[in-house]
């Protein structure tokens, strides 16, 4: 059995403890933004250890769109990684929780309309791309 490793950001860790102690009836929303946001179970690429972390809820028929945004930073967030590794996760969508496969998205044709399905639901992913100059990772979570 592999340990769970809590986020080291308190915010996180607490958003993650509240979503999770509750099975999904309360901490649905990110923060101050009110829009709904899902956990996502995974695996750490250098540890091993159990990972979770909210990301915003974007829904495009039975996937779900994982945008790598962390709010327009230089660099990834650490989860893109722990995703590329390990692409077999859990995903925690209120009180429903479904095994699922990632994958990168990299195909300006497919990659485009998953962006704008991102953005509609949380316009700021708009505002970050202009302050990065990285190409921000977009992943889709599909059921096994």
């Amino acid at each position: 059995m592999t340990d769970y490793i809590p986020p080291t950001l308190d915010w996180v860790r607490e958003q993650v403890e509240l979503y999770e102690s509750s099975g999904g009836t309360k901490g649905t929303t990110l923060r101050d933004t009110g829009l709904p946001c899902i956990i996502i179970t995974h695996q750490g690429n250098k540890t091993g250890g159990i990972r979770k972390i909210p990301v915003m809820r974007v829904k495009v028929g039975t996937n779900y769109v994982l945008v790598g945004s962390y709010g327009g930073r230089p660099k990834n967030p650490t989860w893109v990684y722990n995703l590329r590794a390990n692409p077999d996760v859990e995903i925690r969508d209120e009180t429903q929780v479904m095994k699922m496969r990632v994958r990168e998205v990299t195909d300006d044709g497919e990659r485009n309309p998953l962006w704008e399905a991102a953005a509609e639901a949380y316009p700021p992913y708009n505002e970050y791309r202009e302050k990065t100059s990285r190409k921000i990772p977009v992943f889709v979570a599909e059921p096994i």
